[in-house]
């Protein structure tokens, strides 16, 4: 997975893609080598939460995005982190189960699957 980090309004620093690079490390291995990650941590220019963190990430055929804030850009990157973890495994079982489904109607096309009968139901 190729990950692209932008800061908007802050300085990106070696440490904090160090950072980057070992929280989404999870998601790399659960992800396509094709798959980018384009993250933007931004400081914003207002009180409360001044740093946000978007990121999104090209699956095949999708994208997953996930945003959050906080006061700490470390914290915000990690609360985006376990927001893409979240989606990712998601997708992933959705994919999953959309496979299963296809390849179990392929099957009964061709007539290998057999219905066992129930004792006590109609035929």
């Amino acid at each position: 997975m190729q990950i692209e980090v932008k800061g908007r309004n802050l300085q990106v620093t070696d440490e904090m893609r160090e950072h980057i690079d070992r929280r989404f490390e999870r998601i790399a291995k659960q992800v396509s080598e094709l798959a980018t990650l384009d993250l933007e941590v931004a400081d914003e220019n207002v009180p409360g939460d001044p740093i946000a963190a978007a990121a999104v990430l090209h699956v095949k055929g999708t994208q997953l995005r996930a945003k959050e804030v906080s006061k700490d850009a470390k914290h915000a990157i990690n609360l985006v982190a376990d927001n893409l973890e979240r989606q990712v495994k998601r997708h992933r079982d959705k994919r999953r189960g959309r496979r299963d489904s296809r390849s179990a109607a392929e099957a009964a096309r061709q007539g290998d699957v057999t219905v066992e009968e129930v004792p006590g139901s109609p035929q």
